[in-house]
């Protein structure tokens, strides 16, 4: 049975070479840290487009009225 992702088509192993060079390259305990700022981008990237959403919006009820 072979796993693959669905993201670029990796297997197990793959990910899991990824992980072990990502761990030894930052060590342990930078890889929490790491995490935490590449959340704070994703949610950030999050709220810019939601707020180009919310923009176009209010673009298109402006231009009914």
């Amino acid at each position: 049975m072979v796993a693959t992702l669905l993201f670029l088509g990796l297997g197990m192993q793959e990910v899991l070479f990824i992980a072990l060079i990502v761990l030894l390259f930052f060590g342990g305990k930078k890889i929490p840290e790491l995490m935490k700022g590449l959340g704070k981008g994703v949610r950030s990237f999050k709220d810019g487009m939601n707020g180009l959403e919310d923009e176009e919006d209010d673009k298109k009820e402006t231009k009914k009225d």
